[in-house]
């Protein structure tokens, strides 16, 4: 077996210094628009739904308003649906797959959930098409109370008044192909540690909690996007990214334990999505599809059984 090619920042073995930071930062540079994608979505959207905006991040000459979209009778007392994207910026289908969904569906379920969307969590993210924020911190584990993580303190400031009557929490997120080319050996760098490689699932699967699993709930929503895309098989070792397989295209994870924004909330129901944009057999429509099939699965699941 080859040897991997060192990482091109920092010293093997050896955590990143302030320095190495500033290296890495000053390799990314911006490939789409946070403005031009999803701020004038949301900004077509405030006809129909209230938009607040909840942050701001100023990084440099940037500064990134963020913004979560409410149902527009907001009730109050009727249980709350959470559902975040973008919480790792590259990750295209969360973003545009929340949008979507709050543009064809959200309205279906007035009167009957109170809906807040928060679809694009790291805008720095997006434009660099990066796992990471500004300062090479991951803010998918970083959602402790304190977090110095300004993308993941923000949100779960939103979120803290209605924490309790979250009822169902789906976070949406993608797994590619970069995932081993950049960021898993970026992180490896970062942390001073050794790469080791992985294989990246060719499907859609979910991340239940650990702690409260709810295999009814993730099969439920397993079904709905199996009729938009493929659901990833578990390899040879019965896992998907090293995880035992405990269903069909699911895997569980301590959610709060990790810091995971899936673990925010008290929701009795929450998931993470999985989708697998680089594979030959699903388009970006479909994986945009495949996270509203999923969304709007996990909604009817739990106001069925709550």
């Amino acid at each position: 077996m080859a040897t991997p090619t060192p990482y091109p920042i920092g010293t093997p073995g050896v955590p990143w210094a302030a320095g190495d930071v500033a290296a890495w930062r000053s390799a990314q540079t911006a490939k789409r628009s946070y403005q031009t994608d999803v701020l004038a979505t949301i900004e077509r959207l405030r006809a129909r739904f209230d938009v607040a905006e909840y942050g701001r991040l100023d990084y440099g000459h940037d500064s990134y308003p963020l913004f979560a979209i409410r149902s527009r009778n907001w009730d109050g007392n009727l249980p709350c649906a959470l559902v975040t994207g973008g919480v790792h910026g590259y990750e295209t289908s969360g973003v545009h797959g929340a949008l979507q969904f709050v543009d064809e569906h959200a309205a279906d379920y007035a009167g009957r959930i109170d809906l807040l969307v928060a679809p694009c969590i790291s805008p720095w993210g997006y434009e660099r098409v990066h796992r990471w924020n500004r300062d090479a911190h991951d803010p998918n584990r970083s959602f402790r109370e304190g977090s110095p993580v300004e993308e993941s303190a923000a949100l779960m400031r939103l979120v803290a008044p209605i924490g309790d009557r979250v009822l169902v929490h789906v976070d949406l997120h993608e797994t590619t192909d970069s995932d081993e080319s950049e960021f898993r050996p970026a992180l490896a760098a970062r942390d001073g540690e050794a790469y080791e490689s992985g294989e990246i699932p060719d499907g859609f699967y979910l991340v239940d909690d650990s702690e409260n699993p709810q295999p009814e709930f993730q099969q439920a929503v397993i079904a709905a996007v199996e009729q938009v895309t493929h659901i990833a098989p578990a390899d040879q070792n019965g896992e998907i990214i090293g995880s035992p397989v405990v269903g069909r295209g699911v895997i569980n994870y301590p959610l709060r334990q990790l810091g995971l924004c899936a673990g925010i909330t008290n929701a009795r129901y929450k998931t993470t999505t999985e989708v697998y944009p680089d594979s030959p057999r699903a388009s970006a429509a479909q994986c945009n599809a495949a996270q509203v099939a999923a969304v709007r699965a996990a909604i009817d699941f739990a106001l069925a059984h709550r």
